[in-house]
């Protein structure tokens, strides 16, 4: 299927297969700390070429598999880290986990592809169905169910790289699943424009409407801004839960929390290494009594206990007493979304677990639906680490409340202990990703984190302000509640796999079944 003389050269599957591999391994380095977006778009181009001349249905899928093992091996390497360095899992075995695991999600990327072969040597579809319909179709539904098949694992989903590109203009109506697709869309667009220039147009026309929409406030300013003072304590990760460390690190952070006063005082995720009832008796007294005397709002990161083996990853909000009310009613929001392994154990990896030093290691959920933090003016509603992957989740949270007159969060805050990676890219990676749930919200989103990054990033995705990873330090800083409803908020990822599918089914109609395909 020859689509122009600059993708017309061929190859055979193994040498396919290589050439997936190694552009899958490239892609990274759209994402961040490199931000080299256009390279994505070169590589889907290619990664479509490669479908297009592939000979037969298991040969394109082949194809797929490689690009998105390569993609997923050196996008997400870094949990060796945390399975070998800090949790003493043997390195082999780290290793092999990690292979498998990208094994397991290049199924997806083998999935679209082997689709979107389908549609070509089954329905005959012409090349510029199959590119503009078909491939960013079935890319998107993939994508979309990697983020919910046995819980998810949406990192480094292709959106993400466009926090800086001009497709991040269509985050807050169409979410990072449908910047992904788009991403696609230009990729088909590069594959056609050398024959067609109706396709040069498409790619303008959508670059240029993205810089458009980037200048577009979906959302505004609501209250007075906040003064907030964010921790990152710089803990090493292998000495956290060191119990001849805890009473080091307990009087770290309050010495970090009194150093001065705010309307928030945010630590990362887990900041006191014990159970909520394992501190000593007189500890959060003496927090809420600062919080009191200063006016200022504690937001802390704690593991509590409900009873015998649970317990739940959670952030504890003590708010300056009332003068009728003493001691002040403390504020809880749970944990919902765990890390398989990490925070809860799949049914029978109980031995894989165990071969790890983790501590609390199955955690109890939360509820899905949670209400915010009173913060003077604005609501702020946190998100612990792993937690802001799940846009769709976030968005429903503040679409819930809502619809229901309750209160809204005006901004989010994510507390993360990220030290388990080491120092890798999955902290920019992370980073970047709090960046979209900005943009697809409309709301500052806030950061706190053990060694990085802590920051305060704008409902544009821009970082107004961070501190440098593996040091120990305050941000201080001034954040803008806001208020209002992104489209994206409103309708969540809904609509824009129903337009997949819409697609897909408007590619189907325009094709004729194939008699002499088997």
């Amino acid at each position: 299927m020859r689509v122009s003389s600059l993708f017309s050269f061929r190859f055979t599957a193994t040498q396919a297969a290589a050439i997936a591999l190694f552009s899958g391994a490239l892609n990274v380095l759209a994402f961040a700390p490199f931000g080299w977006w256009p390279l994505q778009i070169i590589t889907f181009a290619l990664l479509f070429h490669l479908i297009l001349q592939a000979p037969s249905i298991k040969s394109a899928t082949l194809t797929g598999w490689a690009y998105g093992f390569g993609w997923s091996v050196c996008g997400v390497y870094w949990l060796y880290i945390s399975m070998h360095q800090y949790g003493g899992m043997p390195a082999a075995m780290a290793a092999l986990a990690v292979a498998l695991l990208a094994m397991l999600l290049g199924a997806f990327s083998a999935a679209a592809a082997g689709a979107g072969a389908w549609f070509q040597h089954r329905r005959q579809a012409p090349a510029a169905v199959l590119l503009l319909l078909v491939f960013p179709s079935v890319w998107l539904l993939s994508e979309w169910l990697r983020g919910w098949v046995l819980t998810g694992f949406p990192w480094v989903a292709s959106g993400y790289a466009h926090t800086g590109s001009p497709l991040a203009g269509y985050a807050p109506l169409i979410g990072v699943y449908g910047v992904g697709w788009l991403a696609a869309v230009l990729a088909a667009g590069l594959i056609l424009s050398t024959t067609k220039r109706a396709a040069l147009s498409l790619i303008v026309v959508i670059l240029v409407s993205g810089l458009g929409l980037k200048s577009v406030n979906w959302t505004i300013p609501q209250g007075e801004p906040i003064s907030v003072r964010l921790l990152q304590g710089n803990v090493p990760q292998e000495i956290k839960f060191d119990a001849q460390q805890t009473n080091v690190t307990l009087t770290l952070y309050e010495d970090m929390i009194r150093a001065a006063p705010a309307d928030l005082i945010a630590t990362p995720e887990t900041a006191f290494p014990l159970l909520a009832h394992q501190l000593p008796a007189d500890y959060l007294p003496r927090l809420a009594e600062f919080a009191t005397a200063s006016n200022s709002h504690l937001a802390i990161g704690i593991a509590v206990s409900d009873g015998p083996q649970q317990y739940a990853n959670s952030v504890i909000g003590i708010a300056p007493a009332a003068a009728n009310r003493t001691p002040p009613k403390l504020y809880r929001y749970d944990k919902h979304h765990l890390v398989p392994f990490g925070e809860f154990i799949p049914f029978g990896f109980r031995w894989f677990v165990d071969m790890m030093h983790i501590p609390l290691g199955d955690f109890t959920r939360g509820a899905p639906l949670q209400e915010p933090f009173s913060v003077k003016d604005q609501w702020v509603l946190p998100n612990i680490c792993y937690e802001d992957l799940f846009g769709e989740e976030i968005a429903g949270q503040l679409r819930s409340a809502d619809a229901h007159g309750k209160p809204v969060a005006t901004m989010l805050l994510n507390v993360s202990n990220i030290a388990w990676f080491g120092d890798s890219i999955a902290l920019p990676q992370h980073l970047q990703i709090s960046q979209m749930r900005a943009i697809e919200t409309g709301r500052t989103m806030l950061r706190s984190t053990n060694t990085g990054t802590t920051a305060v990033i704008d409902p544009s995705g821009k970082v107004i302000a961070q501190l440098k990873p593996f040091e120990r330090g305050v941000l201080t800083a001034s954040a803008q509640g806001y208020s209002g409803i992104t489209p994206y908020v409103f309708i969540g990822n809904t609509f824009i796999v129903l337009l997949a599918f819409a697609l897909l089914i408007a590619a189907w109609r325009c094709t004729r079944r194939n008699p002499n395909s088997l």
